[in-house]
């Protein structure tokens, strides 16, 4: 195995994660619900109405930008494997990573642009998701079919531990709390200004110069499959992506696991969208206190999916795929009986720490259970990969995580703005991990890629 270009490779992971630890879940998008629902509340609303209203409008932010990369995945993996380039695709889609979260710096915290917020926020996601597609077919090329579910873990270990580097960066440096100092006791560097937010608003262009300096490993050590197609063709395209759909009619095992994973991933997307503004909108933590629980979090991930890799090798990634659901299913079930006041019915005394705690405990669950789901998730994918259509296979992968994209969002916003409960919205991921669960009963343990 060529080392350098598996270290090139988790470079990706490195560099892309803040996206996802930074602006979906611990800092950018419970900053969002927090000014949105501060909106709401000035413009009249009751405080229930505007916890609802502003989670209602997160949710339709990650709504269309998952429809946007739902139906275009499967198109641009089939053309890029028609042309056998994929690096031009990457540095293109990098570039709206980089442009769309750069633009958050201008998300003011009066709340008068929202709709640009979910605009800028949008772009750099669909950057952000349109190149893991690429950057993911590139694995079954890294090593042996043996070697995979590891290099897929370590990957993401390697990318967990890059979003908990940049989380404690801002936390120290950058993000106010409410007496305008870091968790670090110091005052926002290159004098941000505290009462306009601009210590939270500056995590855009973080994550923005962190993605541009940490691809350069990437773009130097990683290179262009050998022995692919040099022509660019959409019909060819879109004629050898219609061949891999109907294929599906035959291939059992990839269908159910595709339509499985399609549910379960979107539940889990919908923790990682909806966990950091949980606790800013049920628990009330400030967006400080929010990092703090990412940092948990975070080391959680990193630890479990580098673990979880060793166990995929060990099992295989279906066994631990399943562990993995069945428990976060149960998390799930946790966190809707928790208030501030009462755990599973039962009340606790006022001011008491245990909901936060528990809490606390279910971020490291959430972390650590969601990265060894994706970790094995992905290795599953490759032992249904066609070898000479990696890219197409992982654009069908996209869209099966993107196709329903608007379930678990769609699903949280109603429920919420139906029960006027925050709380109550988490419940539709339950149904979604089950359901997920019960298709892979179909799903061989090997794969069925000779099937064709």
């Amino acid at each position: 195995m060529d080392r350098k270009r598996i270290w090139g490779w988790y470079f990706f992971d490195w560099a892309s994660q803040p996206f996802h630890t930074l602006l979906v879940t611990f800092i950018f998008g419970p900053y969002f619900v927090s000014v949105a629902q501060t909106s709401f509340l000035a413009a009249g609303a009751n405080a229930d109405v505007a916890r609802s209203d502003a989670q209602g409008l997160w949710s339709l932010g990650l709504l269309v930008s998952g429809l946007i990369i739902g139906f275009g995945a499967p198109i641009l993996g089939a053309f890029a494997d028609t042309t056998g380039r994929r690096m031009p695709w990457i540095a293109g889609f990098s570039l709206m990573y980089v442009a769309g979260a750069a633009a958050l710096w201008w998300v003011l915290p009066d709340g008068g642009n929202l709709t640009f917020a979910l605009m800028a926020f949008g772009l750099g996601f669909i950057g952000a998701e349109y190149a893991l597609i690429f950057t993911n077919a590139q694995l079954p090329r890294l090593g042996p079919r043996d070697e995979i579910g590891r290099l897929s873990g370590s990957g993401f270990a390697f990318g967990y531990l890059g979003g908990l580097v940049s989380l404690i960066l801002t936390l120290v440096f950058l993000v106010e709390q409410p007496n305008g100092l870091t968790v670090a006791g110091l005052s926002p560097i290159f004098g941000l200004d505290p009462a306009a937010r601009e210590g939270t608003r500056a995590i855009g262009p973080f994550v923005a110069l962190w993605f541009a300096a940490f691809m350069v490993p990437y773009f130097l050590w990683v290179r262009e499959d050998p022995g692919l197609p040099a022509t660019a063709s959409f019909s060819a395209a879109f004629a050898s992506l219609g061949r891999s759909v109907a294929a599906l009619r035959v291939r059992r095992s990839l269908a159910a696991y595709l339509g499985g994973s399609m549910l379960y991933r979107d539940a889990l997307n919908g923790l990682y969208g909806f966990g950091g503004t949980y606790a800013t909108l049920v628990l009330g933590w400030e967006i400080a206190r929010v990092g703090v629980f990412g940092i948990v979090s975070v080391i959680s991930a990193a630890a479990f999916s580098f673990l979880g890799g060793r166990l995929d090798r060990r099992l295989g990634p279906k066994p631990v795929i399943v562990g993995c659901i069945l428990s976060l299913s149960a998390v799930c079930a946790l966190i809707l009986s928790m208030t501030p006041t009462s755990i599973m019915g039962r009340a606790v005394a006022p001011g008491s720490p245990l909901p936060d705690a528990l809490f606390m405990l279910c971020g490291v669950l959430i972390g650590g259970l969601g990265g060894t789901l994706q970790a094995a998730s992905r290795s599953l994918m490759v032992r249904h990969a066609d070898p000479d259509r990696p890219t197409e296979a992982f654009g069908l992968y996209g869209l099966s995580g993107r196709a329903t994209a608007f379930l678990a969002p769609m699903l949280i916003g109603a429920v919420t703005v139906a029960t006027d409960s925050v709380r109550l919205g988490i419940a539709p991921l339950i149904l979604l991990f089950l359901l997920g669960l019960v298709l892979l009963f179909w799903v061989k343990p090997d794969g069925d890629r000779a099937v064709q």
